[in-house]
């Protein structure tokens, strides 16, 4: 099992950015930003109100190394999604194809405009994911979209995963102070997630005085384990 490209996806947020550069993460970004504080390794379209001529000029202007087309939903949407491909091609070094449609991989292309393609597989999850099996992916290089850390290592054992993104770590970060770990930590009452007041470590995170901090730390944390 290789071991993959991490990438820190979200713009916004300048500081959560930084704890995962720093920590050995690529940056991400969905184009067109709502705030982009470096350059984006990976991009991606939004898929929920694609705007193919706003994308690429997006494209253009960032030039990343690996971005996203849009969504292969349906069967007979895949002419438009090669399309937006040809254009990603121009700006871009891989171009990431997402397949929703079950028994279609085999029709696309393993390079267009002359760029290597990659598969994004979106990991399932309780709330979403791709209907397409997993097999489906074998024999490619393959980017996870979203899941959790740990459904992401995982999937990694069964798949040609090259990179992978998601947001879990931020958060379970700013929702609940909690951070990624594979160890068990006793008196933790979510494994792999335990809160930073349960765990303390001679900081006492709870007194009101490092409340403000308290998310970034809790990110920090998982970046580093996940990254290490």
């Amino acid at each position: 099992m290789r071991v993959p490209e991490l990438i820190y996806c979200a713009s916004g947020n300048a500081r959560f950015a930084q704890i995962a550069i720093d920590t050995g993460f690529k940056y991400g970004a969905q184009l067109p930003p709502r705030g982009l504080h470096f350059w984006p390794y990976f991009v991606d379209q939004d898929w929920k109100n694609p705007d193919r001529t706003r994308y690429m000029a997006e494209l253009e202007k960032h030039r990343p190394f690996m971005a996203s087309v849009l969504d292969w939903e349906r069967a007979d949407q895949l002419g438009e999604v090669l399309g937006w491909a040809e254009d990603a091609a121009q700006f871009a070094q891989v171009i990431m194809i997402i397949p929703k449609v079950i028994g279609g991989i085999g029709l696309i292309p393993r390079a267009i405009g002359g760029k290597p393609v990659r598969l994004g597989y979106s990991v399932p999850t309780k709330f979403s994911g791709t209907q397409v099996p997993v097999w489906e992916f074998c024999g490619w290089p393959v980017h996870l979209l979203g899941g959790s850390p740990k459904a992401q290592f995982k999937t990694a054992h069964y798949l040609d995963v090259v990179s992978a993104d998601g947001n879990m770590c931020q958060l379970m970060a700013t929702k609940y102070c909690a951070y990624f770990t594979i160890e068990r930590v006793p008196g933790a009452k979510n494994h792999p997630w335990p809160t930073l007041k349960e765990t303390n470590n001679g900081i006492n995170w709870g007194d009101g005085s490092n409340t403000a901090g308290a998310p970034y730390e809790a990110f920090a944390r998982s970046c580093r384990n996940i990254m290490f």
